[in-house]
């Protein structure tokens, strides 16, 4: 039995050095030679922090454009989705409830012409981005609230838009803080 055991032991506190003490300290050393020193990349807009680049924001003012829907609220301690299945009553409701809250504050758009996510949650709650066509859906309601000609915040809305990686991996995308800050810095 000693035999065994007095290795395992050995197998046991070299693991733990390494796993808990030697690869935590290795990555924090990495983490801070990232954007933001590991502690997230921060938005700043006239020398005030507004905000994280990769870390969604609540925008629900008509005025802006509106972000994801977060099943988190926003919460960056608690990502995670509402694990509720697509036929779950409760999350029908929910989503029946943003679709409906969204056609009142956008008048002339349709129900089947709402991007899907403008009306549920990612999964982690948190997503910054929308599609160029979520963010040109809510351009007639920002023109008409803000004065601004429609043409105009579509070109916004070009200007923002970022492509696929590589021209080729993933969609293309709109950070809506970044958005939201440029259309703020319209004259």
């Amino acid at each position: 039995m000693k035999r065994y055991i007095l290795p395992a032991i050995r197998l046991t506190v070299v693991l733990i050095v390494v796993l808990a003490g030697i690869f935590p300290l290795f990555i924090s050393a990495i983490a801070k030679m990232a954007p933001g020193k590991g502690d997230g990349e921060t938005v700043t807009h006239n020398g005030r922090i507004v905000g994280y680049a990769n870390i969604g924001q609540k925008f629900t003012g008509d005025k802006y454009f509106w972000s994801r829907p977060s099943a988190v609220d926003y919460n960056a301690a608690g990502s995670g989705g509402s694990n509720k299945g697509a036929a779950n009553p409760d999350y029908l409701k929910t989503v029946q409830e943003r679709i409906d809250t969204f056609l009142v504050h956008n008048p002339g758009v349709r129900k089947e012409d709402i991007p899907v996510e403008l009306v549920t949650a990612s999964a982690s709650g948190l997503d910054p981005d929308l599609s160029p066509a979520a963010a040109d859906i809510q351009v007639a309601r920002i023109a008409k609230i803000r004065g601004i000609p429609a043409t105009r915040l579509h070109a916004l809305v070009d200007q923002y838009t970022k492509g696929p990686l590589l021209g080729m991996l993933g969609p293309s995308k709109v950070n809506v803080l970044q958005l939201n800050i440029a259309l703020d810095d319209l004259k």
